[in-house]
């Protein structure tokens, strides 16, 4: 399909996270296709893919027949069955949804019912004494049990896809930075770290970049992403009989985060987190971090001052933990009331990319913008890497559409 020479190409990926990593293996089925990932980074998923806690979410939270829950529904056992297949650690140990109060049982109905709608099977309703017999330390007045989720190493599993995309015949080509595009008749020229590729078709998945990759694609995306800091603590050695499984509050139907919860890692240890803050740089892993680009781009978009206007109580409360390991263990004793800031110790952080509109909405929902030879991924928070596979199967789809190679 391609033109020959080494920097022609059939499909081009912006992005080697887990999206785009997932998106190059599909392409890759396409029979002929040459595929060419390009990561601005020295290595694939050094973002999002590899700073995140590794659940492998059920779908259960998801508005029936958005995209975020038909994707979930097929990623989440494609995922279980990639990880099988190429023995990356993993396990289905399932997780506690735990509602506080009686206010939060009223949203843990719909969170129930939606569960239902999504094709969950597994749910089941747990009175306080059955939440102790799963989590003897859990609080709480009820709680769902939802066995279809799992823990997983999503930054092996990136490396994987890397990997089979190699095996493929694709080329994954690292320090390969995106500058700009042009058109060159009825290709794509785009200028990289590596020099000039030309590809017949582009999908962009640059992560907490794609906004900016569209615009230079000529794309208005209609969104601006938003950099959110997410802060993780891990339980010290001798607490972490604290938490057995994965415990999760009813979250806050206002925002698309599930809000400060603990998980146990597949590798070992317990995290706790993560507790969202807005970040003052893209790429922003320091409290210390700081990109007058990034922030000049913050404070001219009308959007995060609406979104400001609208959040500031939970902004004020994600920032006093931030600062305050007590604060943010209150906030945990809610779901482990024996849980001490002293328990408690920091591990890193994560940035999620939040694509947030002009009015100030924080969008939920998987965004994906198509233009002419073009995909542009602009939203794709949790669970995106639990979805990647289905994602890159529907994005691959969308662009053998365009082309007619169907």
């Amino acid at each position: 399909m391609a033109r020959d020479g080494t920097n022609a190409c059939d499909f081009a990926v912006i992005g080697g996270g887990i999206v785009g990593l997932a998106t190059a293996m599909a392409l890759c089925e396409t029979p002929g296709a040459r595929v060419v990932v390009l990561e601005a980074e020295d290595r694939v998923a050094a973002h999002q893919s590899s700073h995140n806690s590794g659940v492998i979410h059920s779908g259960l939270y998801y508005a029936p027949g958005s995209l975020k829950a038909r994707l979930c529904a097929a990623g989440r056992e494609a995922m279980f069955r990639f990880c099988a297949a190429h023995g990356i650690p993993h396990e289905r140990c399932g997780k506690l949804v735990v509602a506080a109060n009686a206010d939060q049982m009223r949203r843990l109905d719909e969170i129930e019912r939606r569960g239902h709608a999504n094709g969950l099977q597994g749910i089941v309703r747990l009175d306080p004494a059955r939440i102790r017999e799963r989590e003897p330390h859990a609080g709480g007045v009820s709680a769902l049990l939802v066995p279809e989720t799992g823990i997983t190493d999503f930054g092996a599993v990136a490396e994987t896809m890397a990997a089979r995309v190699r095996a493929s015949g694709g080329d994954v080509r690292t320090g390969a930075r995106f500058a700009r595009a042009a058109r060159d008749g009825g290709a794509l020229v785009l200028e990289t770290a590596c020099g000039p590729l030309s590809a017949r078709a582009v999908v962009n998945c640059a992560g907490l970049e794609a906004d900016r990759v569209a615009r230079a694609f000529g794309v208005e995306p209609g969104v601006s992403i938003v950099p959110f800091r997410g802060e993780y603590w891990e339980i010290v050695p001798g607490r972490r009989d604290l938490v057995k499984h994965l415990i999760y509050p009813v979250p806050d139907p206002r925002l698309p985060f599930l809000g400060v919860h603990f998980t146990r890692l597949v590798h070992g240890g317990v995290e706790a987190g993560p507790n969202a803050v807005l970040a003052l740089a893209r790429h922003g892993y320091e409290r210390s971090s700081f990109s007058a680009r990034d922030t000049l781009e913050l404070l001219r978009f009308p959007g995060f001052w609406r979104m400001g206007m609208r959040h500031w109580r939970t902004g004020a409360t994600g920032s006093m933990r931030a600062q305050s390991p007590r604060a943010l263990a209150k906030g945990l004793s809610r779901l482990v009331p024996a849980i001490r800031a002293e328990d408690l110790r920091y591990r890193g952080a994560g940035v999620r990319a939040q694509a947030v509109s002009p009015d100030g909405r924080l969008l939920d929902d998987f965004h994906i913008v198509e233009a002419e030879r073009q995909i542009h991924v602009l939203n794709a928070p949790s669970p995106a890497a639990t979805a990647s596979i289905a994602i890159g199967r529907e994005i691959a789809s969308r662009v053998r559409m365009r082309l007619g190679d169907h």
